[in-house]
Formats: C-alpha cells, sequence, structure tokens
C-alpha cells in the first residue's frame, strides 16, 4: 500500500500575512462604536473611507490613500446624514463615488472632490428615499454601471438606478419582498445576473437580479448563517455562521442545489461574527472574525475535499471591521495577492495588512495574476434595466499594459515578428524592427502623454495657475500636498514602466545576439 500525503500541491501554500509599519498606519482615527455587523471600512485605490464616532447624525471620514500616519482630529468629514451611518461603499467604476447609508432611512451617494474632502461635505450627489427603516446595507452591481442596491429593516431589498435626473430619488426600479426579517448580507455572483442573501430567519435565498424572482431557498437547521458570499464561477456559495452547539462555522452549498451543504466545518467557539473574503482569481479564502487578530485563509477548489485550509495570520490586535483593497491597487512588485485595511478601535488604529506569496524573482508573476476585473462597466444602467448581462471587462495587472488590450493588435505584431524571423539574416532583421517598434511605440506614447499633460497641467507638478501662490490657510497646504504626493506617485509608476520595458528590451536583444551565431552556422 502506498503512502499518499496529507496535503497537495499548492502555489499559495505559503502565503503570510505582512502587516504594515507604524508610519504606513493611519493613527488617531475615531472608529465608530456601532454594534452593527458590518466592515465599516471601504477601500479604492485612491481613497480609504471610514465610519466614525460623532455626535448628532452621521458621518464618515474619506482619507487620501496615501494620507498616512497621524490623523488631524478636526479633519474634514462627509457628513449629510441624520442618524448613524451603517455601511458605505464604493464605485467599482468610479474612485470619487461612494455611497452611504443610515438610521436615518435613507441612502445618498457622494462625489468626493478630486483632491480629496477638504471642508465638511453635507450635500450628496444623490439622495434615496424609498425605505421606511433604517437602511443596514448596500452593494453595487459588479458590471452594471450606477446601479445600486440596498436592504434595510423593513425586510426589503430595493434596486435604484443612478442615472436619472432627479436629484432626490423615491421611487426604486424594483423592489424585492421575498425575506420575513432582517437582510444580513448579500453577494453577487460575477456577472451580477444573481444575487444571495442571508437572513434573520435563517434562511438563504439565490435570486434573480433583474426580475427578483426566488431561485434557491437553504433552511438548514444544523447552521444558522449570518454572511454568504457566492464564489466567482464555481456555482458554489459560501456561507459562514454558527452550528447547532454555537460554535462558529462555515459551510459550502451547490449553488443549483441548496438542499443540503456540501460541507460544513467548526471552528471554534468565539462569539465574534465571522467576515468572509473570497478573491476569485487566486480562489482563496479568507476568514477574519469580529473582535478576532487572526485570519483564517483557505484553498477553494471545485472538486472534494472542496476546501483546504492553508494557515492562518496571528496578531494581538483584534479587529472590528475589514477594508479590502480592489486587486486594481495591489504591489505586484511585491507579489502581492490581498490587502486587508484592518480597524483596530482600541487604538483609533487602520492598520494595512498584506497577503504576499513568497517568490525569490522580483519580475512580474503571471501565475499568480490572471486577467483580472477593472474598473470599466460592462454595460450601462439602461442597458441592464432593459435584461441583458454581460461579465465583467478584465484588465492585466502587468506594469505598463492597458485596460483590456485588444488581441488583435498582439497578433499583428506576433505575426509579423515571426515573418522577420524567417528571413535569411534574422538577427539584423530583428533587431532593426523591435528598435523601429520601440520608437514609433514610444513616440506615440510619448506625444499622447503630452498632450495630455499640456491638457490637464498647464504648469508643472500639476499646478494651474491659479493656484500658484502660496498657500495662505491649512486647507490650501494640504491640497498642495496632496497633489504633490499624487505627481510623485505618477513619476514613480511612470519611472517603473519604463524599467520594466528596458529589460524586457534588454532581454530580446540578448536572445537575438545569441541567436546570430546559431543563424549564421
Amino acid at each position: 500500500m502506498t503512502w499518499r500525503p496529507q496535503y497537495r500541491s499548492s502555489k499559495f501554500r505559503h502565503v503570510f500575512g505582512k502587516a504594515a509599519t507604524k508610519e504606513s498606519c493611519y493613527d488617531g482615527v475615531p472608529i465608530t462604536r456601532s454594534v452593527q455587523d458590518n466592515n465599516f471600512c471601504a477601500v479604492n485605490p485612491r481613497f480609504l473611507a471610514v465610519i466614525t464616532e460623532c455626535a448628532g447624525g452621521g458621518a464618515f471620514l474619506v482619507l487620501s490613500i496615501h494620507h498616512t500616519g497621524k490623523v488631524d482630529p478636526t479633519h474634514p468629514r462627509v457628513s449629510g446624514h441624520r442618524g448613524n451611518v451603517l455601511d458605505i461603499k464604493w464605485n467599482p467604476f468610479n474612485d470619487y463615488c461612494i455611497a452611504s447609508c443610515s438610521e436615518d432611512t435613507t441612502v445618498k451617494v457622494w462625489e468626493i472632490p478630486l483632491h480629496g474632502v477638504l471642508k465638511n461635505l453635507t450635500t450628496p450627489w444623490k439622495e434615496l428615499q424609498g425605505h421606511s427603516r433604517r437602511v443596514g446595507l448596500i452593494e453595487w452591481h459588479p458590471t452594471a454601471n450606477n446601479i445600486l442596491f440596498s436592504t434595510a429593516y423593513d425586510y426589503q431589498v430595493m434596486i435604484w438606478n443612478l442615472d436619472c435626473p432627479e436629484q432626490v430619488i423615491k421611487n426604486p426600479v424594483r423592489t424585492i419582498s421575498h425575506h420575513t426579517d432582517v437582510v444580513l448580507s448579500m453577494s453577487f455572483n460575477t456577472d451580477g445576473s444573481q444575487f444571495a442573501t442571508t437572513c434573520k430567519d435563517r434562511k438563504i435565498r439565490l435570486m434573480e437580479s433583474h426580475s427578483g424572482n426566488l431561485l434557491q431557498e437553504a433552511n438548514c437547521k444544523t447552521h444558522k448563517a449570518s454572511k454568504v458570499l457566492v464564489l466567482g464561477n464555481l456555482k458554489k456559495l459560501v456561507t459562514s455562521g454558527t452550528s447547532r452547539w454555537n460554535e462558529r462555522q462555515i459551510a459550502l452549498w451547490d449553488q443549483d442545489d441548496l438542499s443540503v451543504p456540501l460541507l460544513e466545518e467548526n471552528l471554534d467557539g468565539s462569539s465574534g461574527v465571522l467576515f468572509p473574503f473570497y478573491d476569485p482569481d487566486t480562489h482563496m479564502l479568507y476568514l477574519a472574525g469580529k473582535g478576532d487578530g487572526n485570519i483564517r485563509y483557505y484553498e477553494i477548489s471545485s472538486e472534494k475535499p472542496y476546501i483546504q485550509y492553508l494557515t492562518e495570520y496571528r496578531s494581538h490586535l483584534p479587529q472590528k471591521g475589514m477594508g479590502v483593497m480592489p486587486k486594481r491597487g495591489l504591489d505586484v512588485s511585491s507579489c502581492e495577492v490581498f490587502r486587508f485595511y484592518k480597524l483596530v478601535t482600541i487604538k483609533g488604529l487602520i492598520e494595512p495588512l498584506s497577503m504576499i506569496v513568497p517568490r525569490r524573482s522580483e519580475s512580474y508573476q503571471e501565475d499568480i495574476y490572471p486577467m483580472t476585473a477593472s474598473n470599466t462597466p460592462a454595460l450601462t444602467a439602461e442597458e441592464w434595466l432593459s435584461g441583458i448581462d454581460k461579465g465583467p471587462v478584465l484588465m492585466s495587472l502587468k506594469p505598463g499594459s492597458q485596460v483590456a488590450e485588444s488581441l488583435s493588435d498582439r497578433k499583428e505584431l506576433v505575426t509579423s515578428l515571426d515573418t522577420r524571423r524567417s528571413q535569411s539574416r534574422p538577427g539584423m532583421l530583428q533587431l532593426a524592427y523591435i528598435q523601429d517598434q520601440l520608437e514609433t511605440k514610444e513616440g506615440k506614447q510619448d506625444s499622447a502623454r503630452s498632450q495630455d499633460d499640456r491638457s490637464r497641467t498647464p504648469l508643472s507638478n500639476g499646478e494651474d495657475l491659479a493656484l500658484c501662490s502660496p498657500p495662505r490657510t491649512e486647507n490650501e497646504l494640504r491640497l498642495k500636498f496632496h497633489k504633490q504626493q499624487e505627481e510623485i506617485r505618477r513619476l514613480r509608476e511612470l519611472l517603473n514602466q519604463r524599467d520594466v520595458r528596458i529589460k524586457q528590451l534588454e532581454l530580446e536583444i540578448k536572445n537575438i545576439k545569441n541567436s546570430q551565431p546559431q543563424s549564421s552556422l
């Protein structure tokens, strides 16, 4: 009888968590003391938003992602709600648009200024009035632009179209009334055609997004679900909750048959809610418990045993909520595959936590960064409302690559290169061809970039003519500082792209020179 190992090979077996240094954290943030089981934090590549504690009404803080260190206690806030803010979510297709919901029964959508919030923001771009009780949860549609879902303590799920001229919207596009108690969580599949919910009545529901029709309903007596996630294109759901004996538990479900879970796994006896996070690119599932200091992570597969435990990150600082950076904001040069923003209430601290795949090579690792969802919508609101479903527009995370780069251009370049390689003097022709392509491509990029810079920045460092005078107030000084940081970041990205391109060309030229003696022989 042959011996078989108890583990299987995986490129993510050695993923480890790396907490940011003190200088890279956000300190002195008055994080909310709300008992709502939400994340209280939302992140995109430009801004970090966190719900704060305040007297009278509700507010949240929007900080530049590079504004680390001690946060000014008087920093301006977004403070237009009359009740406590319960949830915030960034628009996945607009880094300057954020939605918030509150105990005042409204949902408000805000436009953040280009250089951040420099004074208190009290007037929203859109105000959605339709719920009769406090609104506890909001979610943007994953592929359609300006479509927002909200659910409240009136047990209704409402669908809103923000592409309308009215500033105050009182009539949702559709109202879904299948729930008999408070909706605890909501999750969409990849193309947004279906979504799953968990409810306080212990049931898991799978519904159509367009019509609101109920497709599946699960009522498992051995598992009380609190959070649900649709696992990308695997046709499976994962829920976190408690078992019959009040132990924390995760369960895996077949999306086509919710009668019985495929798998149930007990974790521990703690009381905090488990927040699940799923990365469809790496098929990794992260579990972070409210009040815990550790984060467990697993690898999901479509075959048994379905869930493979990898390891866990341990910390002595308990988390109240977690924000997650979209894939397009990760540092691919350090092989970062996921990044949390951990809210530590006892210290008023927001701590970035990177999940890193250890690799020796410093080059771009294509096997851990497949094409991922971009910030370009696949559908307009009108197209989605007409009944169309479409998967997300994909982008490459490779430095210097363009969003949804056309395959036809690539094929033309490859075929023309191959024809030149087949000629009598392959080495010299290849070298001349590459240099010619480089000059034309870089010339186009430089001209386009210079035109863009001229249209965007009349003077150096992104300064307009009206902003050339020395700063007179603290807000003006902060504005100039953030603009300077943004300019530095942009120049660093440009330098990184040039370095990567130079290395690629050096390697191609070296290969051509090595192939010359062989061709002559």
